[in-house]
């Protein structure tokens, strides 16, 4: 059984809901927290289909206490998951967070257990991600330690404490002022990529960008905290689709990450003699995650997607 808590956070996709819990109900978690937002008035049929996500969630077969924050009405991306995760850790001390379409190795659970007991008092860490954006390459300076440390606390699939979600600005009530001293190029370092996030930032502060994962890397960023990365990937993102509120693809391939393969870890973990940045490893997933890329250079890392 689990000791940690798991915090699952679903919507209106019961068929990739019932493929998560799956795992989720593999790894019997001692406390189960379930976050749902609630059906948008103008959409037929999504009130249905709501219902239908939150009873798959509900069939709990094992000794398991189970907590529900449901929504009656429709609160969008940002604010269901910033006030779900309000809730959350208000409950509890930390906690194992899977949206629905985030489908975890079965490893993933005991790898974020022992990082969040690891480094439960080790304010330089921000949390731990299951995602790996590396296709292959083992990063760190011991090419066989289990993780590395990064900029990047990836949320496709992560744990993380209320120390550090405490740190946490929905609203991002910094960024005009970090934007203004021109700080985010001193923190990634690279003037494109922070140009990138602060186009991102500023469609989130003027209400353009319904997301809340963007205010998690900013408050990441500003509090000079790291994440963990597992060398290798743990969590395969299934939810590219029409039905997708960020990832939909409306008939355009999927982008590198999605559907990645998921090996084991392997345990017992070896860990890093340092914690430090591994700064190769976090370029590496900056020329994944760019807006453009050449044809040429994904035709290289699909190639190494497939080979990975």
């Amino acid at each position: 059984m689990l000791l940690t808590p798991v915090v699952f956070l679903i919507f209106n996709r019961p068929s990739l809901t019932a493929r998560v819990f799956e795992r989720i109900r593999q790894a019997q978690p001692r406390q189960l927290l379930i976050v749902a937002d609630g059906p948008r008035a103008n959409r037929a049929g999504e009130a249905e289909l709501c219902a239908q996500t939150r009873a798959i969630v509900e069939r709990i077969d094992w000794a398991c206490d189970v907590q529900c924050n449901y929504a009656d009405t429709n609160l969008g991306c940002k604010r269901r998951i910033a006030s779900g995760l309000d809730w959350v850790f208000a409950t509890v001390e930390d906690a194992i967070i899977l949206e629905d379409d985030c489908l975890p190795d079965p490893t993933f659970f005991r790898f974020c257990e022992e990082m969040l007991e690891r480094y439960r008092h080790d304010e330089r860490i921000m949390g731990i991600g299951g995602a790996n954006y590396q296709f292959g390459q083992r990063r760190g300076a011991n090419q066989t330690d289990s993780y590395y440390f990064s900029r990047f606390c990836h949320i496709w699939g992560w744990a993380s404490w209320r120390r550090s979600w405490q740190l946490y600005d929905v609203e991002m009530k910094l960024w005009p002022e970090v934007k203004r001293l021109g700080w985010l190029n001193d923190i990634i370092m690279n003037d494109a990529i922070a140009a990138q996030w602060g186009r991102m930032f500023d469609r989130v502060v003027a209400g353009e960008l319904d997301t809340w994962d963007c205010q998690w890397a900013f408050a990441t960023w500003v509090h000079a905290k790291l994440g963990i990365v597992p060398n290798g990937n743990l969590i395969s993102n299934i939810g590219f689709g029409a039905q997708a509120t960020h990832t939909n693809t409306r008939g355009v391939r999927p982008p590198l990450t999605a559907n990645l393969p998921t090996p084991a870890m392997t345990f017992p973990l070896q860990h890093p003699n340092y914690v430090i940045r591994d700064k190769a490893a976090d370029d590496f997933t900056d020329f994944v995650q760019k807006d453009t890329l050449s044809w040429l250079e994904r035709a290289w890392l699909r190639l190494k997607k497939v080979l990975s």
